[in-house]
């Protein structure tokens, strides 16, 4: 929200200075994001009158001015503007200048062989419009030799203030102008508008038509102006919307604009002979198209409210009206409309159709409903004053919903909520002149809200008003008490498992990532997911539809977005939610990362010493073991299943899991056919641990480290081979031989694998080696020859394989 200091000014009576305002403007919520100083751009241009003009000896077009620049030596300057003669009072840009407008630092130059010393500008070249028929022509009396942005009143300070969705009432100045007001730094300036008389009735009418559907326009006022002449607006106008970055067009237009910005009332205006017969508000309909002032078209339909004639469309209802309608500099009579619209349908159809306005930007906030009336009378009175013409009455069309909100406010919320020590008589003088109605002499008084003031709810609200008016800066710091005892953990389970895989992951190498909850359809259908729960009814994009069912498309996308900038060797990792369906229960916390590349653990890229590896499935494998163990999942007793997701490549791929169907993890390489669909380029391996999956721990959370397990104990290894079927896999092996015997077995790998000679065609044969840790006593020849012979009977019995001689 941009005004300048005089603008503040005219609702705002205040000695105080810039830097005071600009300070109350922070401390009362409204934060100063910058403060424009438009004379620092204006700063070279002095006022300087020409003493003669003779045309240019080498050019029918352009004249040899000689110009007093009040310096007491004149210039030469080489001039092409049409109005430049003898005696014109301008504006000078010497060598050195830099114009803002031709984006040009001059200097020194020859135009046809004739030396020039500088220019005269044109409102054009100084941003000041889009004037440029001829040089600024100054009135006679204007002081030569005076800085221009001084002496024309273009030196107004510009204020920038940040205002949050819940201060829709501070997009007007009049409204920040109060809030200045209740803290003391002045007087509010009541704008005192004659009312205008109407002359009969306005003949054009308006219809409510929405039918059995919910009304999205609760009230609309109309009002026909005839005989104006509409040109150009009023010097302190446009200086004032061009100072908010605003383009002036013509006097009805800016009169709006201005509006807007001057008291937060989004207005619209009607060129009358374009209009054909009344106007009906409604629905749009499938197939219509609006032509709006911004030149696009727009297609409506049943969820956008629009203003329609006998003839279509003529405008999209609260953000932007239509170009047949438009006013020009040929508009004699005028439909002037203040209305009030459905703040959630203004937001929804202004990015439905990725339309922004000044307009959408207050209603889809909410406007004061007891201006629209009083809004529209105040530009009326505007349009006659600058424009001239006679109104019509009125005509109002539904009915300005009434505002009665009254808050029971116990006083003594103030300092249980804030700490601050505030008197009944301050607090009272705060709320009355934010222009809230104050009655009561006990300990609760009864608060009834203003109309602009729909963000007030409750007892808090008034609290936070009167703590933010006092200052936030008086409110006592106050330290938290010391406890005596060690806090207790705090974290939940599912917080601890986060910290600890995220820890884990980063330590291996990954980066963490933060990928948006929402991805494409097609992009959720690939991944499981693409059902109709999940799709969202009023997405960003059409490229973030649904809710994902996998952390893993967002990850293959970064992969990729950060491949096709120079960064293919990239490992990434995530832990989010995934959602399957739109129950509490369908939503999983997941831990999932991707690798790329060349995106090992031991480090990416390539070295002399030895090929560069890709990465595999074994390196997945590892991540989500790792993040397994991290997090306490028994990582002893899983089991590595061939099955995975469609989404991984068959044979490359794997689960694992605590039995047969409690699935803790899947890992594998990423199928071909997802990486096409995705637009992604590999190799890419990928996995997923599922957090909620793991077993919770028995025993309640506890700092302390379990007891020591270690033995003074020699270890006693032994290996076997066992020729089992092709098909039999490792893992199988390695658990029926764990099983054994669990007090004395520490460990067991495999570290061969051999097919060949010796070995019948069809099997194969594993070998391992087992790791005896002897507890209580030293193990004899006969116990390990007792449990040797365990293992062999049990790995025998599980895979139907024999030890190999």
């Amino acid at each position: 929200m941009k005004f300048t200091l005089s603008w503040l000014k005219d609702h705002l009576e205040t000695d105080a200075s810039l830097d005071e305002i600009v300070e109350t403007l922070t401390m009362i919520g409204l934060e100063v994001e910058e403060v424009i100083d438009p004379a620092a751009k204006l700063a070279p241009f002095h006022i300087a009158k020409v003493l003669e003009a003779k045309p240019h000896p080498n050019a029918d077009r352009l004249k040899v001015l000689t110009v007093d620049a009040g310096t007491g030596e004149p210039l030469q300057i080489v001039c092409g503007a049409p109005n430049a003669r003898a005696g014109l009072v301008g504006v000078l840009a010497r060598p050195g200048d830099y114009v803002p407008g031709i984006d040009v630092t001059l200097s020194v130059g020859k135009i046809r062989d004739v030396e020039s010393f500088g220019m005269m500008c044109s409102e054009r070249e100084l941003e000041l419009s889009d004037e440029h028929n001829g040089i600024i022509d100054l009135p006679e009396d204007a002081p030569v030799g005076a800085n221009y942005a001084a002496w024309a009143g273009l030196d107004d300070p510009v204020i920038d203030i940040a205002i949050t969705p819940n201060r829709s009432d501070c997009l007007g100045v009049h409204g920040v102008a109060r809030d200045l007001a209740a803290t003391g730094l002045g007087k509010l300036i009541e704008p005192r508008r004659e009312p205008v008389h109407g002359n009969g009735p306005c003949p054009v009418s308006v219809k409510l038509a929405f039918g059995d559907t919910p009304s999205l326009c609760p009230a609309f006022g109309l009002r026909l102006v005839k005989g104006v002449k509409n040109g150009a607006s009023p010097k302190w106008m446009q200086q004032r919307l061009i100072a908010i970055g605003l383009r002036p067009i013509n006097a009805l237009v800016d009169i709006t604009n201005y509006m807007t910005y001057d008291r937060g009332r989004p207005l619209h205006v009607f060129d009358a002979a374009k209009v054909t017969g009344d106007l009906v508000v409604r629905r749009g309909r499938v197939g219509e198209k609006v032509l709006a002032l911004d030149g696009k078209e727009y297609a409506v339909d049943q969820t956008i409210c629009v203003i329609a004639d006998d003839k279509g469309l003529e405008s999209v209802a609260g953000i932007m009206g239509g170009e047949m309608s438009g006013c020009s500099e040929e508009t004699t009579d005028v439909l002037v409309e203040s209305a009030l619209w459905e703040p959630i349908n203004i937001a929804q159809t202004g990015r439905k159709l990725g339309l922004n306005s000044d307009a959408r930007y207050r209603f889809e906030r909410g406007v004061d409903p007891a201006f629209m009336i009083q809004g529209l009378e105040e530009a009326t009175r505007l349009v006659i004053d600058l424009c001239g013409g006679t109104a019509s009455d009125m005509t109002i069309t539904g009915e300005v919903p009434d505002h009665d909100h009254i808050v029971d406010f116990p006083l003594s919320e103030v300092k249980r909520l804030s700490g601050l020590e505030v008197s009944p008589a301050e607090m009272k003088v705060v709320l009355t002149r934010l222009g809230f109605w104050v009655s009561g002499t006990g300990s609760i008084w009864k608060v009834a809200v203003p109309s602009w003031r729909p963000d007030i709810e409750g007892k808090a609200d008034l609290v936070e008003e009167v703590m933010r008016i006092v200052g936030v800066d008086k409110v006592p710091t106050t330290a938290l008490p010391r406890l005596d005892t060690v806090g207790r953990q705090v974290l939940t389970t599912g917080q601890v498992r986060r910290n600890k895989a995220r820890r884990m992951l980063a330590a291996r190498g990954l980066n963490e990532a933060v990928t948006w909850s929402f991805i494409p359809h097609d992009h959720a259908v690939a991944f499981g997911g693409g059902k109709a729960e999940v799709v969202l009814a009023n997405p960003i994009s059409s490229d973030m539809s649904d809710m994902r069912p996998s952390l893993i498309p967002g990850l293959l996308s970064a992969a990729q977005r950060n491949a096709d900038r120079g960064n293919g060797d990239v490992a990434l990792f995530e832990v989010g939610q995934v959602f399957h369906g739109d129950r509490r229960e369908d939503q999983k916390m997941v831990a999932a990362g991707v690798r790329r590349g060349t995106a090992v653990m031991a480090g990416a890229g390539r070295h002399w010493s030895a090929s560069a590896p890709t990465v595999s499935v074994f390196d997945s494998k590892a991540d989500a073991i790792a993040a397994l163990e991290a997090i306490g999942a028994p990582t002893d007793n899983l089991q590595v299943f061939a099955e995975a997701p469609e989404w991984y490549h068959p044979g490359r791929s794997g689960t694992l899991r605590l039995g047969p169907k409690n699935v803790l993890a899947s890992f594998g390489e990423m199928h071909p056919k997802v990486l096409k669909k995705l637009d992604v380029e590999g190799p890419l391996v990928a996995f997923e641990v599922y957090l909620d999956a793991v077993p919770q721990p028995k025993g309640k959370a506890s700092r302390s480290k379990g007891a020591l397990a270690i033995s003074g104990l020699t270890p006693v290894r032994r290996d076997f081979a066992f020729v089992v079927d092709e098909t039999i896999e490792a893992d199988k092996v390695l658990r029926a031989a764990r099983s054994a015997e669990k007090t004395l077995i520490q460990s067991v790998n495999v570290f061969d694998v051999y097919r060949g000679t010796g070995v019948p065609e069809g099997r194969k044969s594993i070998a391992i080696d087992v790791t005896l840790q002897p507890v209580e006593k030293t193990l004899t020849e006969e116990d390990i020859e007792a449990i040797a012979a365990k293992i062999v009977a049990g790995v025998e019995k599980a895979t139907g394989g024999s030890l190999r001689s």
